[in-house]
């Protein structure tokens, strides 16, 4: 009887402590498997969500409607300038006619292009534009008369003398030995390019045209002060082409050439002291002997 209590104590002994480790099994258990299972799934779900998937959204949609509602965008950074423009400078006379003549020495380069007709075609022979060609140039010399008056020597009468002293001959002198040559109208100067003008300078260059062959090809310059004085600077130039022209054709050679130059000058020239009517100021010149000095100076001593 008195075993029967004990073994009751017991039994109730052993299973309050299967009671109270069960429960902490199980605890243990379950943090565990929170631990190792269920948090790393979440926070990789959580982390993949986040940076992928809105990052990769959200760019995808801003890029394509921009492309595709604004396809003009691009024309217009190539059109409208990001800073304002500069205002050009005030024209003047000068840089003006310089600029036009630049401009239109670019854009043409044709006798036709501009002009109301076209070369002139003579029978038999056809229209040449001598901005261009070369037509006849070196192919057949001269006659021995025609020869005979290009190369005449050259009277010293002819010759004239710049104050600094150099010698020259005067540009009508070269238009008549061509015409005795050739023959009024037997003979002509062709442009080959437009005028250039530049702040003090007018060029261009000229073909000498003779007897429908080019003979010779030079550019001529003339210096000017004053924008109004272009006019008449084109016209230098045009004869100061006309010169150089000529040397090829062996008319005035002698200017050109050191003996010559040598003996004129000692035989024919002489220096002299003038004085500047106006400013009063005195300088040496060359003149030829039998010349006087002309306004504004007046020959002086040299010791006044």
């Amino acid at each position: 009887m008195a075993s029967t209590p004990t073994r009751r104590g017991l039994s109730l002994v052993l299973s309050a402590s299967l009671a109270q480790r069960t429960p902490a099994r199980t605890f243990a258990s379950s943090a565990l498997r929170a631990a190792y299972a269920s948090a790393p799934k979440a926070a990789t779900a959580s982390t993949t969500a986040a940076k992928p998937t809105t990052t990769t959204t959200t760019s995808a949609t801003a890029a394509r409607p921009a492309t595709a509602s604004y396809p003009a965008a691009a024309p217009q950074r190539t059109v409208v300038p990001s800073f304002p423009a500069k205002e050009p400078p005030v024209p003047t006379t000068r840089t003006a006619s310089a600029d036009y003549q630049a401009t239109h020495a670019q854009s043409k380069r044709s006798l036709t292009e501009g002009l109301s007709d076209a070369p002139a075609e003579l029978e038999g022979v056809p229209a040449i534009d001598w901005t261009r060609s070369y037509h006849g140039l070196g192919s057949v010399s001269f006659t021995p008369e025609q020869g005979e008056t290009l190369l005449a020597p050259l009277a010293h009468d002819d010759v004239e003398v710049k104050p600094d002293g150099i010698i020259y001959l005067p540009e009508i002198k070269y238009r008549r030995i061509l015409n005795r040559a050739f023959g009024p109208g037997g003979w002509g100067l062709a442009p080959r390019g437009e005028s250039i003008v530049t702040a003090k300078l007018v060029t261009r260059e000229y073909g000498l045209v003779v007897q429908g062959r080019l003979v010779s090809i030079a550019r001529g310059e003339q210096q000017y002060f004053d924008p109004e004085g272009i006019p008449t600077a084109t016209e230098g130039c045009k004869s100061n082409s006309l010169m150089r022209c000529c040397k090829d054709l062996g008319i005035a050679s002698e200017l050109w050439d050191p003996r010559f130059i040598r003996e004129f000058t000692n035989k024919m020239t002489k220096e002299v002291w003038v004085e500047h009517t106006l400013t009063k100021k005195k300088r040496k010149i060359v003149l030829r002997k039998d010349d006087s000095a002309r306004y504004p100076y007046k020959e002086v001593k040299a010791g006044m």
